[in-house]
């Protein structure tokens, strides 16, 4: 277990008697890009919310860096190091493309301060507060995002608005990011770029990726391994072109 980053255990979870994920075993390797993909309906983000506390399990478990993490409410899996994004951007926007990063940094040990620091606006308060505000500056700079700081998030883009919302996940300091669709909506350059952001933050924070996507193309480019999910279970896993040439993941995709 200790080789894996992550590792699920016959992960699984019903609704009534809807079986929505079953029986799924992933294990992904420290710095691994990782692809989990299926067709509509597969279970992908099902998944993703049991591993990050949206759900709990009815069957199975699973583990970070050896720790189970089964259970725990998402604020506390976030804390133990998994973050992510969603399939439907969720920005605060209404608050600056800065602030909307700022959010993440909050529990963050060196940006901590007491109620009272706060309340009073002693020295230490604005000391952090500047401190937070160089940070979230160095994350928005990642991803070409500094210039619109002080923009409202919802007058950013579609495209940048993707960025800022994995800027404000890594924020959290995860070992692991999971990234749900990340492509999703993006023109053909917009892609280019994120694949080579997506390398980026792997090798600049030493980052494990697990990555929900539909476009084979961006999966085929970036990914290392990956697991194919039909209604709920697992199709194929391993090596990406591999998996990707699996008759049954073909037959899955386009139909007998």
């Amino acid at each position: 277990m200790a080789d894996y980053i992550l590792e699920t255990h016959d992960l699984g979870i019903s609704f009534g008697g809807l079986k929505a994920a079953q029986n799924v075993n992933i294990r992904i390797k420290k710095n691994q890009i990782y692809g989990l993909i299926g067709p509509n309906g597969a279970g992908k983000t099902t998944i993703f919310n049991l591993l990050t506390g949206v759900y709990k399990p009815t069957t199975g478990t699973f583990y970070l860096n050896g720790e189970e993490l089964k259970g725990l409410p998402q604020d506390k899996i976030n804390h133990k190091g998994i973050a992510r994004t969603f399939q439907n951007i969720r920005l605060f926007n209404n608050m600056t493309v800065v602030r909307n990063v700022m959010v993440g940094l909050h529990d963050q040990p060196e940006f901590k301060c007491t109620v009272l620091e706060t309340l009073l606006r002693l020295p230490r308060h604005f000391k952090v507060e500047k401190a937070m505000r160089e940070r979230a500056k160095e994350l928005l700079r990642i991803f070409d995002l500094e210039n619109e700081r002080n923009q409202l998030a919802c007058n950013l883009p579609y495209g940048k608005q993707r960025k800022l919302e994995i800027a404000r996940a890594l924020a959290t300091n995860p070992k692991l990011l999971l990234l749900d669709e990340p492509a999703a909506g993006m023109n053909p350059h917009e892609t280019e770029d994120l694949v080579k952001t997506i390398k980026f933050i792997r090798d600049h924070f030493d980052m494990t990726i697990l990555l929900i996507e539909h476009d084979m193309k961006f999966v085929a480019g970036l990914c290392d391994e990956i697991t194919v999910l039909n209604f709920g279970t697992v199709l194929a896993e391993g090596d990406t072109k591999t998996a990707l040439n699996d008759p049954e993941v073909i037959k899955a995709y386009i139909g007998g």
